[in-house]
């Protein structure tokens, strides 16, 4: 089955930078939009970035400048650098991914979610 497996999320102090990652695998026909989302203790899901199949990004005002999208269309992989980190960036932070699998099946995807944590 199609899954997306996250990684790289850890307690950093503010002003500094971490980079999470997310590889998807499985029976996998195509993928379209992929992005990151986050959940801050108390707050609803909201988007940080996204990135097309071609490579246009999109970012949230709050993360603008300070964060970048990336994504390996061969490897099936979307990155997600944060630098000048903020106690605010705190959250749990979800990978997702609009994937067409092998029978023709359009659906999103989510990570399992990875604690970033910003604290001195």
């Amino acid at each position: 089955q199609v899954q997306l497996v996250e990684s790289g999320g850890d307690l950093v102090q503010p002003g500094g930078s971490l980079r999470l990652s997310c590889a998807a695998s499985g029976p996998i026909f195509g993928i379209n939009a992929m992005g990151w989302y986050r959940q801050g203790p108390g707050k609803q899901r909201e988007l940080v970035a996204t990135i097309t199949s071609g490579g246009l990004t999109k970012y949230a005002d709050t993360v603008k400048g300070r964060f970048t999208i990336s994504r390996d269309n061969a490897k099936n992989t979307v990155d997600l650098q944060m630098s000048s980190l903020k106690p605010e960036d705190t959250a749990v932070y979800y990978c997702n991914a609009n994937i067409t699998n092998r029978l023709g099946n359009l659906r999103a995807y989510w990570g399992q979610g990875s604690q970033v944590t910003v604290s001195s």
